[in-house]
């Protein structure tokens, strides 16, 4: 009965939430806000497959208004969007416009003060998930340092968040921080790319406490309460509204010998691991070529549990940073000394080194959850500061 109650509701949820995304203007869309600050200068675009508006391209669009750009910044994934997490991303020329891309992923994680001597702008357009691992926050934070140091302007087209309703997780220390976490924030921080951008401003994260001349082309019609389907997937894995909820209790699987289900059909719609003893599903990974081309466990049978169906009858009720999975396959995993993977990974991913030993000890969620409340309400007072949207 909860169930089905569950699936109504989500059914509602789809029915309103399309509604509701018809009303939504993306920044990208509203081109009178920032066509004329383009005019007559050099223009860079840090952007994907997802920098679309409407149905063509911010570059397309772009050109057709005759905008001066000069090169393309691409995150990881690539320009188009067709790398795999993690995939080397190699700078070369865009085949449709013949502008040079630009990568900003692998060693040039930040616009070099050659990559930005022929530029005036960087315009900022890259559909975020609303989690800290989620790389396009770091790719955010690295451009705008450069642009200040080169006193270049940087304009956000925002974007609504799929998980911008909620706010939950342990907040990153300091001593962790890497390019999967690089700002004390929790694991799902409840921001537009936008307001994010005006908090790394505004909080001094820049090196130097140095000030990015940042500009914010808002949202219309969107409140963090506003349920979103991305139009573009905004990385090969993250391809249904059900891996995207998913994702921020998922993801912390990538720092252990646990798979998310890369190289299936499944990605991040399953977990599972040839070492655990229970489960309600199997599967096998097998290499996609452009989207998981080494993924663990690869050719190995998978025990594990399907979680798209309690995706799909929770999402229009609302989510957490969800435990259970993860301390669930721990109980299961038969020789825990290999549950985590031999690196600091999963410690980056958490933001902390207690996470790990928590689960470890075998605190339960609540305990767990008790841990970080104190952190996350001094997160909620900073986070109140930079909102745009009700």
């Amino acid at each position: 009965m909860i169930k089905r109650a569950g699936l109504i509701l989500s059914l509602l949820w789809l029915v309103l939430g399309l509604s509701a995304q018809s009303t939504i203007r993306t920044g990208a869309e509203r081109l009178d806000d920032y066509l004329p600050t383009l005019r007559g200068k050099s223009v860079a675009v840090c952007g994907n497959q997802t920098s679309m508006v409407g149905e063509r391209h911010l570059v397309d669009t772009l050109l057709a208004y005759n905008v001066k750009i000069v090169k393309i910044f691409c995150p990881e994934h690539g320009f188009r969007g067709n790398a795999e997490a993690g995939a080397h991303i190699a700078s070369s020329v865009d085949v449709k416009t013949g502008i040079p891309i630009v990568s900003l992923y692998g060693k040039n994680k930040k616009p070099t003060p050659e990559q930005l001597k022929d530029v005036d702008i960087i315009l900022f357009d890259l559909q975020d998930v609303g989690c800290r691992f989620y790389t396009y926050i770091s790719t955010l934070h690295y451009v705008m340092e450069a642009a200040a140091e080169s006193h270049v302007k940087v304009i956000v087209l925002d974007r609504p968040n799929p998980n911008g309703y909620f706010v939950d997780g342990p907040v990153l220390k300091p001593a962790f921080k890497s390019f999967v976490g690089m700002h004390p924030v929790p694991v799902v921080y409840g921001m537009t790319i936008g307001e994010y951008a005006l908090m790394i401003n505004g909080e001094g994260w820049l090196a130097n406490k140095a000030q990015c001349n940042l500009e914010v082309v808002t949202l219309e019609g969107y409140t963090h309460q506003t349920r979103y389907h991305l139009p573009v997937a905004p990385s090969p894995n993250l391809s249904t509204d059900e891996a995207i909820y998913l994702y921020p209790s998922l993801c912390l699987f990538e720092g252990t010998n646990v798979s998310v289900g890369r190289g299936t059909n499944m990605p991040f719609l399953v977990y599972g691991a040839p070492q655990m003893r229970d489960g309600d599903c199997h599967f096998t990974p097998k290499p996609i070529s452009g989207v998981s081309e080494n993924p663990p466990h690869n050719g190995k049978v998978c025990t594990g549990f399907y979680l798209k169906d309690i995706a799909t009858a929770n999402i229009a009720i609302g989510n957490t940073f969800n435990l259970e999975y993860l301390l669930k396959a721990y109980l299961l995993f038969e020789d825990k000394s290999h549950f985590f993977l031999g690196n600091t990974f999963f410690d980056k991913l958490a933001g902390n080194d207690q996470l790990r030993m928590q689960v470890t000890n075998g605190k339960s969620e609540e305990e767990i959850r008790a841990t970080w409340q104190e952190d996350l309400a001094q997160f909620m007072t900073i986070r109140e500061k930079y909102l745009l949207y009700p």
